[in-house]
């Protein structure tokens, strides 16, 4: 909104004016006003949770500590969801579809995550939404992703025109004053699934690829696989976050990591000199993401003054539900899904520990008539704490493998 508060004023020589058309300044400013609505509200926001008893209800699962945490007010992803969309809407431009995009994901997984912690603290239904109206619910924001990167003309990809053999098209460009000569690559701005796949020489994957049997049906069927692949990625990113939440600080930390490496993946995509130094896909617009980014990342950081050990206030669903939600759909806009099992190791940990739980629990049950377990615990976090590891240090060595696999997700970039 300040933007266009900037474009009315612009005629005027109002100082420091001048700064707000640039994404730094404006990230900035989106990073800064997040901390303060965390911290400053975090602790408004914590009372009033106190005083409508909206506390967390703590099933004895023999963890130490654990019901010490017995009446700590969740539902607190509702100071995430403030610190996230307040700084966006004042300053991202509301004209660009990925930040209207990333608002409404923001807004409606956050919304299924309030009902879901409503029917557990005001309905005392530990159960909770049902999971089949959750997945309902991914499936369907999936579906609008997929509709609105296929239907919208502001979506395009730039890449290199081709000759009938398959070779890159290239163009002579004189320099009208020194003369000089310089060669460069005709591009195109098209609608296109394509995507980044790390250690390959063109660091491109296309899903067109995977329907090329069909011949000239590829061109529509293509639409349909990649409408499952974001679909299944965005339900797994955002149940996976929803599981890394069980210990205090884990979730937000870790989504503040992968926040930091988004925005950094986003940033060079929408630059196109970066782009070109980098030899990654361009995508024009997509910097935009980058206020976005910036005010998660302070929202999630921001979390963390009231969510570190011991925890002040949980998330719950209504904050986890949308920070993978988020993640995930961010990565889809950045074409960087295929990354995530790097971006995103953390969350995938959790939740393959979990599926590997149960698959063998019921495998050798059913086989021996008596379940048996991988883990002392799923996910794999409470399975430390069960070996005594306190729950801080089981935090920060998740938080620094956190890191490790950031710093890998951009070093993808160069190595081909």
């Amino acid at each position: 909104m300040l933007y266009y508060l900037y474009e009315l004023l612009a005629e005027y020589d109002i100082p420091g004016l001048g700064m707000f058309p640039y994404l730094s300044f404006r990230s900035g400013a989106a990073i800064i006003l997040s901390l303060v609505i965390t911290l400053a509200f975090g602790k408004k926001m914590i009372r009033l949770l106190q005083r409508k008893q909206i506390g967390e209800e703590v099933r004895d699962l023999g963890l130490e500590g654990q019901l010490q945490k017995k009446g700590t007010p969740t539902m607190g992803g509702l100071i995430i969801l403030a610190a996230i969309i307040i700084p966006t809407l004042l300053f991202a431009r509301l004209d660009n579809i990925y930040i209207l995009l990333m608002l409404i994901t923001t807004a409606f997984l956050g919304l299924i995550g309030f009902i879901d912690d409503y029917i557990k603290v005001f309905l005392k239904n530990k159960e909770g939404l049902a999971g089949k109206f959750k997945i309902l619910g991914q499936v369907s924001l999936g579906l609008f992703v997929v509709a609105t990167l296929f239907l919208s003309d502001e979506v395009k990809v730039r890449q290199h025109v081709q000759s009938a053999s398959g070779t890159d098209l290239t163009q002579v460009i004189t320099d009208p004053v020194t003369g000089e000569r310089t060669t460069k690559f005709v591009t195109e701005d098209v609608k296109s699934t394509k995507t980044t796949i790390p250690f390959f020489k063109r660091n491109e994957f296309d899903y067109q690829w995977l329907v090329a049997f069909a011949g000239s049906a590829s061109s529509w069927l293509k639409w349909i696989v990649y409408a499952l692949a974001i679909i299944l990625i965005i339900t797994a990113v955002s149940n996976a976050t929803n599981l890394t939440d069980g210990i205090d600080g884990l979730a937000a930390g870790t989504s503040a990591i992968s926040g930091v490496t988004l925005g950094v993946l986003a940033y060079v995509s929408g630059n196109i000199i970066y782009a070109d130094y980098l030899n990654i896909m361009y995508i024009p617009s997509i910097g935009e993401l980058t206020v976005f980014i910036a005010a998660f990342i302070g929202a999630t950081v921001g979390f963390l003054w009231y969510n570190s050990f011991p925890a002040q206030v949980f998330m719950g669903d209504t904050g986890s539900l949308a920070l993978g939600g988020i993640l995930a759909v961010f990565s889809v806009i950045i074409r960087k899904e295929i990354l995530i099992p790097l971006l995103c190791g953390i969350f995938l940990i959790e939740n393959l520990s979990v599926v590997i739980q149960v698959s063998w629990f019921k495998y050798t049950k059913k086989k021996y008539g008596e379940g048996r377990r991988v883990f002392l615990m799923s996910p794999i976090h409470h399975h430390y704490q069960k070996k005594g590891i306190p729950e801080p240090k089981i935090t920060t060595r998740f938080w620094i493998v956190g890191i490790l696999l950031a710093v890998l997700t951009i070093v993808t970039l160069k190595i081909r």
